[in-house]
């Protein structure tokens, strides 16, 4: 499902699973129906090709997407089809979103599984990237606060993404909008149903090296697998630095990236707790993360507002407790401070006194005698 105008060196036709190869450049149809243009990426599990769909006016372009399984006997490959056909269908929910590619068609021929997606016209941000320099901190949050939302609505159909990096993520050039592609969700599925005595675990990983946290690794991913993945992409658009190029802490595993931004506090607290080797230390949603990065803004006001002091008036004071207000007359509220708001009193009052001290030091100040 890689939809990245960045091509590859075309691979021999001779190869048995790459029989798209024999339409490149050809006039006649695949399936009466598509002409292959040519090929666009090459991956452990397929290929992806660039193609015209003739049955449509105007023969609009599309990207299709051959999956090669590695099954060899018939009883595992009738379950192929099956996961294959729920998967498909997966996928073709998540292309209900602007910014997922939308699933045009699917079909099987012969032993292998073919996709066939909208093509994205744009470029990777792997490839902005490179031409254009590393991002700012605001740019990286702009990035976030795009990416994050897709991201919520892919776990929420139950999808973990397996392999959100650069190269994966479209910059489209019509509306500048960023495009998720390459799920591993299908490529997983078909996989697993390997003959196991042929499957080891090398075979069975889906994702990136770098990009994935060692639980992905491990064959344990979660939906705090694709946030790691997302973190690691920050320190990319950031640097311009893939992940193997960063030092990692021989103890925890953790990547050593803090002496390679600038950022602010804030961000770099996100950035590390995106990057958590634990996935229990890490945010455990797409939408924990964006709530926030939307907070950050208000922080300053949060902060004033917690340093100022809460009185009830008069009026709020009668809506609250009337029996009170009334045993107790109109001059003085009737509520007891609370531990909180002694302590910020007092805060106050020796941040006053403090400041008088500054301002006059030739007068005593009673600091010696407070509590502090």
């Amino acid at each position: 499902m890689q939809l990245s105008l960045e091509t590859t060196p075309q691979p021999p036709a001779s190869s048995p699973t790459d029989r798209l190869h024999q339409y490149c450049g050809d006039d006649t149809l695949f399936r009466d129906r598509y002409r292959v243009i040519k090929a666009l990426g090459r991956g452990g599990f397929g290929v992806t090709f660039l193609a015209r769909d003739a049955a449509l006016p105007g023969s609009p372009v599309c990207v299709i997407k051959q999956l090669c399984p590695k099954v060899s006997n018939p009883s595992t490959l009738a379950r192929a089809c099956e996961r294959f056909e729920r998967e498909a269908k997966t996928l073709s929910q998540l292309g209900s979103h602007a910014h997922i590619p939308q699933l045009l068609d699917y079909f099987q021929v012969d032993d292998q599984f073919y996709l066939v997606q909208e093509y994205v016209r744009g470029w990777t941000l792997a490839k902005e990237i490179r031409q254009q320099g590393p991002l700012s901190e605001y740019g990286v949050k702009r990035f976030l606060l795009e990416l994050l939302p897709v991201l919520t609505f892919v776990h929420q159909q139950q999808v973990i993404h397996r392999d959100i990096k650069p190269p994966n993520i479209i910059r489209c050039q019509d509306d500048g909008r960023l495009v998720l592609i390459d799920f591993g969700a299908v490529k997983e599925r078909i996989v697993e149903l390997e003959d196991t005595a042929h499957r080891g675990a090398t075979t069975q990983f889906v994702g990136t090296i770098g990009f994935a946290p060692p639980e992905q690794l491990a064959l344990r991913p979660s939906y705090a697998s694709d946030i790691y993945a997302i973190g690691v992409t920050c320190l990319f658009l950031l640097t311009g630095k893939p992940p193997m190029e960063f030092d990692y802490d021989p103890v925890t595993g953790e990547l050593r990236w803090e002496d390679e931004v600038n950022v602010s506090e804030h961000f770099g607290n996100i950035l590390r707790r995106m990057l958590r080797i634990s996935v229990r230390d890490r945010y455990q949603s797409a939408d924990q993360l964006l709530r926030v990065l939307e907070l950050e803004p208000y922080l300053d006001n949060l902060s004033e507002c917690l340093n100022r002091p809460r009185r009830l008036n008069l009026t709020e004071e009668a809506t609250a407790r009337p029996s009170l207000v009334a045993d107790h007359g109109l001059g003085r509220s009737p509520f007891p401070p609370s531990p909180f708001s002694k302590t910020a009193e007092q805060i106050r009052g020796w941040r006053k006194r403090l400041q008088q001290r500054q301002q006059q030091p030739w007068i005593t100040s009673d600091l010696a005698s407070s509590n502090y």
